[in-house]
């Protein structure tokens, strides 16, 4: 059992590198001028780890946490709003995936699914906020791009998560 202090650290750590990479994230240039505003998703890492090593009080914590500090420390209204729908809906998204078991669905497929929930959040914002739902068009570009990224950050979460001494120590079934 993990003392109180370990498990306010563990959380902080996980919290500053889920800013740490959102905002270094957002000074990369985009490689896909085909797709203007898709991105990589490298975030998500953070978000998918505490959905395997904390509950889920503390997860939803982590992700509303890393969420306000990144708009904070680089962002605004805007990019809050869209980025609060895609994270929601894709924590909330996987969290529901999870639940199905690791026989069925596997840390990838938990990623993959939050991929393509984060750009369906953004895109509902979009649409409320341009009145049209045209820009739901837009769709089946960003769910492809999501659910690849989704796929390489899966794969770098299960690696981590297999092979890190102290995601052992706090991972749950």
């Amino acid at each position: 059992m993990q003392s109180k202090n370990k498990k306010l650290i563990y959380i902080s750590l996980l919290v500053a590198q889920g800013v740490i990479i959102g905002l270094l994230e957002n000074m990369i240039p985009f490689p896909f001028a085909f797709a203007p505003g898709a991105k990589l998703g490298l975030a998500n890492l953070i978000t998918i780890i505490a959905l395997f090593t904390l509950s889920n009080k503390e997860s939803f914590a982590l992700v509303c946490m890393r969420l306000i500090l990144t708009t904070l420390l680089g962002g605004t209204i805007s990019t809050f709003l869209y980025s609060a729908a895609g994270a929601l809906l894709s924590y909330f998204g996987m969290l529901l995936v999870k639940q199905l078991g690791p026989k069925r669905v596997s840390v990838i497929g938990i990623s993959s699914t939050g991929g393509f929930l984060h750009n369906v959040g953004q895109l509902l914002v979009a649409s409320f906020i341009a009145r049209s739902w045209t820009v739901l068009m837009y769709l089946p570009v960003l769910s492809l791009i999501g659910i690849l990224a989704g796929i390489a950050v899966g794969i770098a979460a299960n690696y981590l998560l297999e092979h890190v001494k102290v995601f052992h120590h706090f991972q749950r079934n």
